[in-house]
């Protein structure tokens, strides 16, 4: 069977897509795992690197404790996401920004593949693995323009420490990113939700936001989740599928 056949768009989701103005879009990992971004979150006692959970080698306290291991961590995340692409559904929601008069796309992923597919202006709640920034002077740089192997690398600008630009276990997200989100929901009249559990707080409240504001909310996933039954429609398949049935 044809996948058209198997994923039902009613009638109203498609016109509210071709008469909506202004569209909230969230995505979390289930859209990036399409091009084959592995997530890490194993939790528990799951060991990811060196003996350590997820939790701990990607926390504010691993962070002060050993800087260089978390170089090191990132560095070979980077190293596996490298050769990545986008795939059909980023490739959808960046075009969506030409179809309507206003969209804003909020990530909890921190790949840059929403970028790469040419998305601009994308709010990130958790940053992105491809920025450094200086604990000293706040300044972020390109680590792509960084040339060092597992060593600390330092800023352009002061010459202190850098970090990875990414919001660690432990960590308050950047400031301003889930305000600014959180207006766009409230004023949206369209609302989709991609690949995400719906479960991780502050940004599950978006669409909770949205559907507060009246907007119709739309779940893509291959999975049920707590979201489900607050939405007004669910799309049960890969987002890479799904999107493209809904045009550009």
């Amino acid at each position: 069977m044809a996948l058209a056949e198997t994923i039902s768009i009613s009638a109203e989701l498609r016109e509210r897509f071709a008469q909506a103005k202004n569209v909230l879009v969230l995505t979390g990992a289930g859209i990036s795992a399409e091009s084959g971004v592995p997530t890490f979150r194993g939790g528990g006692n799951t060991t990811v690197w060196r003996g350590m959970p997820f939790d701990v080698i990607s926390s504010a306290g691993m962070l002060a404790r050993d800087l260089a291991a978390v170089w090191e961590w990132f560095n070979y995340r980077r190293g596996l996401l490298g050769a990545l692409k986008p795939n059909p559904a980023h490739e959808a929601i960046a075009r969506w920004q030409e179809r309507f008069g206003n969209l804003t796309l909020v990530t909890q992923n921190i790949d840059g593949l929403h970028q790469a597919a040419g998305s601009r202006n994308v709010i990130e709640l958790h940053g992105n693995i491809w920025r450094a920034r200086c604990f000293e002077c706040g300044s972020r740089h390109d680590v792509r323009e960084l040339k060092f192997d597992n060593t600390v690398p330092v800023c352009f600008d002061c010459g202190r420490n850098l970090r990875p630009d990414v919001v660690l276990f432990g960590e308050m997200l950047p400031e301003g990113a889930f305000e600014s989100a959180a207006i766009k929901a409230q004023t949206c009249d369209l609302c989709f939700v991609i690949g995400t559990s719906a479960v991780v707080y502050p940004a599950a409240s978006l669409p909770e936001i949205a559907r507060s504001a009246s907007a119709y909310v739309v779940e893509v996933n291959p999975e049920r989740t707590p979201l489900s039954d607050m939405s007004d429609e669910v799309l049960t398949g890969r987002a890479g599928e799904v999107l493209p049935l809904l045009g550009y």
